[in-house]
């Protein structure tokens, strides 16, 4: 039996990790500060013989090591700073929730000889590319993001440990994901700004772009999948993939599918704003190229309107997320 840690396993896509691994009879510990994460999304496996959690401040790399006691086979890294757009009002969040972290993460790992580590790493450390769909070995771009610079960051401390230390890592390059426990982005901004205004007859939809970005988006579960198959099928000593689809979608399309969904044809205004990107840092086009893990085997299952309909469902039934969320910024 494989035993694994997860980092910000309360969070969005580290707790759908975690269901999954349990579900391969994995045993799993997540590791969280509960910043973000949230009870809810780990507490029907609490009963589970196979799962535990501890509250840790990845910070403090005392209790980081101590946490990382236990025999554990790999590290999925998943705790970060996940206010994006952020980066620009608070510059030294992703230096706080992602640099130093990961430091800290990969020192216990080698004190308590953890050999392998998989990373959620992003479509944004490529920056403003001048090819898509984008490969893992595009021309080094220039960092136009906090966010992004601290994931490169962890990008190549993870690399130099390898190298250093006999570790083994596997790299995700994320574009947006989309599913079960979403709790902030576009899809998310769009359908509570709808829901503010149940009562309004007439409702208004502000946007932070133009409604033109063209990005990417991937179902949580096909994320995890692909997650899973890019450890299972490839055995270097890093191993780097691009995790998204072959499609891409304009904001202005998203909302649409949103008020068609919610009913609202006719009833909404949308308000634009007047430049293409929605914030500083924003990147106006992704599209990654998953030729790499498609040649290993995988395939993204749920189109990106698929993907945006299970996610108003899921909104829809669990209103908690709506109420509790801490990004309040529209996009």
């Amino acid at each position: 039996m494989q035993k694994a840690i997860i980092t910000g396993g309360a969070g969005y896509i580290g707790s759908n990790l975690a269901d999954f691994l349990l579900k391969q009879s994995w045993t799993v510990k997540v590791v969280d500060n509960f910043f973000s994460g949230k009870m809810n999304f780990i507490e029907h496996n609490l009963k589970n013989p196979n799962f535990s959690y501890e509250k840790v401040d990845l910070k403090d790399s005392e209790n980081v090591e101590k946490s990382f006691s236990g025999n554990y086979d790999i590290v999925f890294h998943f705790a970060a700073n996940a206010d994006v757009k952020g980066g620009a009002e608070h510059p030294t969040l992703d230096l706080e929730e992602g640099c130093i972290p990961i430091s800290n993460v990969l020192e216990a790992m080698r004190k308590n000889n953890i050999k392998k580590v998989v990373f959620s790493s992003t479509g944004s450390i490529y920056g403003e590319p001048k090819i898509f769909p984008t490969p893992e070995n595009a021309p080094f771009p220039i960092q136009t993001s906090m966010y992004g610079a601290a994931k490169l960051y962890g990008e190549g401390l993870i690399q130099s440990y390898c190298e250093s230390f006999g570790m083994q890592a596997w790299i995700y390059r994320f574009v947006s994901i989309l599913g079960e426990r979403y709790t902030h982005g576009v899809v998310f901004s769009f359908y509570k700004q709808l829901m503010d205004q149940k009562d309004k007859e007439q409702k208004e939809l502000v946007f932070l772009s133009d409604g033109t970005p063209l990005k990417s988006y991937l179902y949580v579960g096909d994320c995890i999948k692909g997650i899973w198959h890019g450890l299972n099928n490839s055995n270097e000593k890093v191993n780097i993939f691009n995790l998204g689809t072959d499609e891409e979608m304009s904001v202005k399309k998203i909302a649409d599918i949103v008020v068609e969904r919610m009913n609202l044809n006719e009833k909404v205004n949308y308000k634009y704003g007047a430049q293409q990107r929605g914030w500083i840092g924003d990147s106006p086009h992704i599209r990654l190229d998953i030729t790499k893990l498609r040649n290993l085997g995988w395939e993204p299952q749920l189109t990106i309107k698929e993907a945006i309909l299970k996610t108003i469902g899921y909104l829809e039934e669990n209103e908690w997320v709506i109420n509790e969320n801490y990004f309040r910024e529209k996009y």
